[in-house]
């Protein structure tokens, strides 16, 4: 793999990371705005925090795959 393609999938994470951490924040704002109490619905917040566990996991993997593992 040539440095252009390389540069090519780091610019691709980094963008896949940022749509994923504003999509994880959005999920946020909506599970407190349904914990309000005249908009409890379980079901609804029970699966947007299942949706929002694994957006954290894939911002994790991309994270790690961007940061360089260095052992000191």
């Amino acid at each position: 793999m040539n440095i252009a393609n390389e540069l090519n999938f780091e610019e691709m994470l980094r963008i896949k990371l940022e749509v994923l951490r504003r999509t994880h924040r959005d999920l946020d704002d909506t599970i407190a705005a349904l914990e309000l109490p005249s908009m409890r619905d379980q079901l609804t917040l029970r699966r947007l925090k299942k949706q929002k566990l694994v957006l954290k996991d894939h911002i994790s993997e991309i994270f790690n795959q961007l940061t360089p593992n260095i052992i000191a």
